[in-house]
């Protein structure tokens, strides 16, 4: 799932992946002095309509229940958005000093400094998860448990190489639809990271292969998933979000 290049100086929104010397990877961490620390309100996230990191950020936000904490702004078209574009220009170009490159999202970016933290998008959805979420909630989920990080870091590793072609694909689904065999989610009885990769990675595949059977006709706990889960208020946000709505 490649980052977004959201938009380059002002222009329409373009989805491909961006060169690799405008990645920026810095961190959220406890033990960093001077540094990006977690702190209520200190971050905002920046994210595009019908990109599916965006899709799997937003989702994340909601089910950390983190939306109030951490502000969203959608950059869409340029007349829409011309404010908000022109907010994550001046982020890149704190960052990095005279920057001409794409404006990649989703970016992370924080507020005191003016800085982006990371348009690396599994860096960000791991502090999500890890450092930004409060741990004394008891209702909220434990997206990225240690017991099981390397499973759920597997599953993302599959997802990002499924292949494009339908022969291949649907060879590939068979072992993540017998996983919903032995329980709810793809990793068992608790909801993780995992279907956040999953979930998005399915709605966006019956779009891709829209001349092929629907998704519920080959596998049909996949798709029972992706209805059960889409009934779900994180995953449905998601879903308002990359139909253009909502975000501040």
């Amino acid at each position: 799932m490649p980052e977004t290049n959201a938009l380059r100086s002002g222009h329409e929104t373009s989805f491909v992946p961006p060169a690799s010397p405008h990645r920026i990877r810095s961190r959220i961490g406890t033990d960093l002095a001077g540094g990006f620390y977690p702190a209520p309100h200190r971050y905002e996230v920046y994210l595009s309509p019908g990109c599916p990191n965006s899709l799997r950020v937003t989702i994340t936000l909601a089910l950390l229940r983190l939306s109030d904490s951490i502000a969203t702004t959608l950059i869409a078209s340029p007349g829409a958005t011309s404010d908000a574009t022109a907010s994550l220009r001046r982020a890149y170009e704190a960052t990095w000093h005279h920057y001409d490159g794409p404006l990649t999202v989703p970016a992370l970016c924080d507020r005191w400094s003016g800085r982006v933290v990371s348009n690396h998008t599994p860096d960000i959805l791991r502090d999500l998860a890890v450092r930004l979420a409060d741990p004394g909630e008891p209702s909220r989920p434990r997206l990225r448990p240690a017991a099981l990080a390397a499973d759920i870091d597997a599953v993302h590793a599959f997802l990002a190489d499924l292949p494009a072609a339908l022969a291949p694909l649907d060879a590939a689904l068979a072992p993540l639809d017998a996983r919903l065999a032995s329980g709810p989610f793809v990793l068992g009885g608790e909801l993780t990271a995992a279907d956040v990769d999953l979930w998005v990675a399915l709605v966006y595949l019956d779009d891709r292969d829209a001349d092929a059977a629907p998704l519920a006709a080959r596998y049909p706990r996949l798709a029972g998933y992706v209805r059960r889960l889409r009934s779900h208020p994180a995953f449905h946000r998601g879903l308002a979000l990359a139909a253009g709505q909502g975000g501040r």
